[in-house]
């Protein structure tokens, strides 16, 4: 945001830097940058950056009001004004945005719900420079979409479940929205579905950017920021079965193993379950994130001789991390959307005694991984880039040198019977924090570069070339905790070349380019069906190289054809022994990756969008359609489940009508396209189960509309 990175790290467990951002009216512009000058200049990230400017205020006030209506219950409020602060040169801007949906696949309470509000003061020094100070405050929560069960067919075909909508519905409902979770560390806590996967968080920063004469300048971006990024979701684990399997009848995964007749299932709320009914088995996880921020980046440039400048920077960035993890906690519910939970107790032959094999809320097993940990790092980089135009020519050369210096505290785990019943088997055996702690501390330097050249043919057409390496630290969740005696797998590494060419002109717009990466030190850590970490992380690479295509043309006034396009043939490396896990039947099972198709990343995907602008008296309409074709993916690097391919039909219309009022009408799955995005993450190798090929998946959600009115100054 506004040139700042918005953590010290763009990913955690449960957590990324989308998670706390969110579009709105006040964002101006954005620059996305996919390698390059991205791993030297926007916090030493070595992948895609995405950098988003803040709209500020100005002379002649400006603004819109928005409310947009969504037939999936969605209200949306946008509102933004930019102004001057009276004479004294200073400007001042406000907006936001505010909304509350049920969404397409309704959990029985609001879906989406929450806001953003940003505010930024303004001064311009002429034409030396400007400061722009502002403030932003998020506080939306969001569910979190858990995979649901579809059929397979064949390698790469599906079809919709009995009684499932694979289009609009969800496990999701009133009768689990709130829930006790005697695992959460610290003794426990009340936690609510309905506050799904969200952020409540402050952002203060501040831009400075000044021209201090003889080819001097200095440009300096501050940003703190903190507050809570929380995970409050459901987690798939094994597929459904029949009630009277999941009771008695081994192997059934996650199988109680009762004694034939002796048990007693009851859905929460009251009504016997029958032996036919289908259920499953869903962890409750319940993620607390508290994070802070504060960075800095200092940068002073200086002109060399004409066409030629140098700039030398300082950042440093100090982070930190407080969670609670309450992980596992496998609710026995029905295997119906808005599922009921169920209870389950017995007579044990042995003594004659009933026993609890669940608790009153459905939860059969409170096991899997929960902990305290608190993280803290301080990232301090050195760069220096040089850009020099020769004529027809631009070339740049940077380099980049970054430590990372970690500490992460961890508590260890024990088990205890968490209510001391022997009767109750559902909490008898818990890994829960003993009130000792782990202490690891992670220290590593790590040097990055990149090179660039771009050759203008003529004002409308150019090429360009780049190569560049990049890094990824190990974060306080992956590869710092769990590590003893350092021994730290080593750090993710990038190797990235691009070739590509543009052109532009009034009926023409072309952007092709062509790039090989090679990445290194990608780290792999086995988990069991609960998805808890077992044994030591492994470490592979890829290699992938691929086209890419943004353009469009206009043949004739108002039509305009867009294309945007990419190919992508990547392979996993590095790796030539099997990679261990456990598969969806409880087996332990090896895979070899090697030369398997990169997860989840089709080698075909593509956009085409056609519009046309009609010119009427009272304004413009501009109707469009975007048709997209995904191709063939898989779910993971094993390239067992295949995921198949799919396309979409999405569409808009934009009416402009007089000087102020605009009308926006998008519906996006036109076609209920039931296409797979991935599968159950829970599960390595092939996650289809059962006679009937049943397939826990993440499938795209079904059509939606919305109408937005919009009055703009």
């Amino acid at each position: 945001l506004m040139g700042s990175p918005l953590y010290g790290m763009p990913t955690l467990s449960f957590f990324e830097t989308t998670t706390i951002f969110r579009l709105d009216d006040t964002i101006s512009t954005v620059e996305i940058l996919q390698g390059g000058p991205s791993a030297v200049f926007a916090g030493g990230q070595m992948g895609a950056t995405a950098n988003f400017f803040l709209k500020t205020g100005s002379d002649t006030p400006y603004g819109s009001v928005g409310v947009t209506y969504g037939d999936e219950g969605l209200w949306r409020l946008d509102a933004f004004s930019g102004f001057p602060v009276g004479q004294s040169g200073w400007y001042g801007s406000l907006g936001g945005f505010w909304r509350s949906s049920d969404g397409v696949r309704d959990p029985q309470f609001k879906a989406d719900e929450g806001g953003q509000i940003t505010g930024t003061l303004s001064r311009e020094f002429g034409d030396r420079g400007n400061l722009t100070l502002y403030a932003r405050y998020l506080n939306d929560k969001n569910q979190f979409i858990t995979p649901i069960p579809v059929v397979q067919e064949g390698s790469d075909r599906f079809h919709a479940y009995p009684g499932f909508d694979p289009l609009t519905d969800t496990y999701y409902s009133k009768a689990m929205q709130h829930v006790f979770l005697p695992t959460y560390p610290g003794g426990g806590k009340n936690a609510d579905l309905a506050d799904g996967r969200g952020a409540d968080f402050v952002f203060v920063g501040a831009n400075f950017d000044y021209d201090l004469g003889n080819g001097w300048s200095i440009s300096d971006k501050f940003l703190f920021d903190a507050g809570d990024a929380d995970t409050n979701a459901l987690f798939s684990g094994n597929n459904p079965a029949s009630l009277v399997a999941m009771l008695c009848t081994p192997p059934t995964p996650g199988v109680f193993s009762l004694p034939p007749g002796s048990a007693t299932a009851t859905y929460v709320g009251g009504g016997a379950v029958p032996l036919d009914q289908s259920v499953i088995q869903q962890g409750w996880w319940s993620i607390h994130k508290h994070l802070k921020s504060i960075s800095n980046d200092f940068r002073l440039s200086k002109e060399l001789f004409e066409g030629n400048t140098l700039t030398v920077g300082l950042y440093v960035n100090h982070y930190t991390m407080d969670d609670k993890w309450s992980l596992g906690n496998q609710m026995l519910m029905s295997n119906t959307p808005n599922a009921t939970p169920i209870t389950v107790s017995y007579v044990d032959p042995a003594d004659g005694q009933v026993k609890q094999r669940t608790d009153g809320q459905g939860f059969a097993d409170f096991g899997g991984f929960h902990i305290a940990q608190h993280g803290t790092a301080t990232n301090t980089a050195l760069y220096m880039s040089d850009s020099w135009r020769i004529g027809k020519w631009l070339l740049d050369l940077s380099g980049r040198v970054e430590q990372q210096d970690s500490t992460n505290n961890v508590c260890n785990l024990s088990n205890r019977d968490l209510d001391g019943d022997p009767n109750t088997l559902y909490d008898n055996a818990v890994p829960v924090c003993d009130g000792t702690y782990q202490k690891i501390e992670y220290k590593k330097t790590h040097p990055t570069w990149t090179a660039g050249a771009n050759y203008a043919f003529t004002d409308h057409m150019s090429a360009y070339a780049r190569a560049n390496t990049g890094g990824h630290f190990l974060d306080f969740d992956n590869g710092i905790r769990g590590t003893s005696n350092n021994n730290f797998p080593p750090m993710q590494k990038i190797r990235n070349y691009e070739v590509g060419f543009k052109y532009q002109s009034k009926l023409l717009y072309a952007d092709i380019s062509a790039y090989k990466r090679r990445f290194k030190g990608l780290l792999y850590q086995p988990t069991d069906g609960l998805g808890t970490p077992v044994g030591s992380p492994l470490t592979y690479g890829s290699d992938s190289w691929g086209v890419n295509f943004i353009g469009w043309v206009e043949p004739v006034e108002h039509l305009r054809l867009q294309l945007v396009a990419n190919y992508l043939d990547g392979q996993y490396s590095d790796f030539d022994a099997c990679f261990p896990y456990t598969d969806i039947n409880g087996e332990d099972r090896c895979q070899p990756i090697e030369g398997q198709q990169l997860q989840r990343q089709p080698k075909l995907r593509w956009m085409f969008t056609p519009s046309y602008q009609f010119m009427l008296g009272w304004g413009d309409v501009t109707p469009y359609l975007t048709y997209t074709h995904v191709g063939a993916h898989t779910q993971d690097q094993s390239g067992l489940q295949q995921l198949g391919s799919y396309h979409t039909l999405d569409f808009g219309v934009t009416a402009n009508v007089g000087d102020h009022w605009q009308f926006n009408l998008r519906g996006t799955n036109m076609t209920n396209e039931l296409g797979l995005t991935e599968s159950n993450s829970r599960i390595f190798g092939t996650a289809v189960s059962g006679t009937e090929n049943v397939l826990l998946a993440r499938p795209l959600e079904g059509r939606e509309v919305n109408l937005q009115a919009k009055y703009i100054w």
